[in-house]
């Protein structure tokens, strides 16, 4: 049975709203890896407030003041939880990821993982090596870490996860700007225990213009 993971920069919710839904309703998925959600220090009412208008479950926990969430579908059990956070020197904003894993009831757990790395080059090699090195994520179970990059193919993060044996498994589209894809800087690097199929979103081309300045990425993982 196959898992839907989407990952998707919705630019703080500041662009068209119903279009947005629009575009996640139609893709319908069971793990939604979300960057750019608001981050003040108090919008976590906010991330759950989405979650809860796309018939989706966030399970709370502390953002550090970082714009990355996770949000499920009720088919998908969520056993484990939480946040990392990268470092990042003043006055930059913080970064991070998000993380949980995931099972469809009697299958085979695995870690979905949703990041936003820097716009810095300098420093995102070394936020590759702090999420790998992240001691409360099980790294017996197969990973997938989507999300913003970026970066080009091959920039420093996406060495150090390939030099780890994750794949650049996700569809390899343009994904920015969202009205005229010209650069792919979104990815979804997976252990190679997980299979990723793209899924066409060509149905809501125009929605995805002007719901946020990304293209989102979709796909359905099954665990090899």
């Amino acid at each position: 049975m196959t898992v839907r993971l989407m990952s998707y920069n919705v630019r703080g919710l500041k662009d068209d709203r119903a279009a947005l839904l629009e575009v996640i309703e139609h893709a319908r998925p069971d793990v939604l890896c979300l960057q750019e959600m608001p981050r003040h220090p108090f919008s976590n009412h906010k991330v759950a407030a989405f979650a809860e208008s796309l018939g989706m479950v966030w399970g709370g926990g502390k953002r550090h003041r970082m714009s990355t969430a996770l949000i499920t579908s009720p088919r998908v059990e969520v056993r484990r939880s939480g946040h990392g956070l990268y470092s990042v020197p003043r006055p930059q904003e913080p970064r991070g990821y998000a993380w949980a894993e995931v099972a469809l009831p009697g299958e085979k757990p695995w870690v979905a993982i949703s990041t936003h790395l820097s716009l810095y080059g300098a420093l995102r090699g070394g936020h590759a090596r702090e999420l790998l090195g992240d001691e409360t994520l099980d790294h017996t179970l197969p990973w997938a870490i989507a999300g913003d990059f970026n970066e080009l193919e091959n920039g420093p993060a996406g060495r150090e996860f390939k030099h780890h044996g994750l794949l650049d498994a996700g569809p390899r589209v343009n994904t920015f700007n969202a009205a005229d894809p010209h650069k792919r800087i979104d990815f979804i690097y997976a252990s190679p225990q997980l299979t990723l199929t793209a899924v066409d979103m060509s149905a809501v081309e125009e929605q995805m213009k002007v719901a946020t300045d990304h293209r989102p990425l979709v796909v359905d993982a099954v665990i090899a």
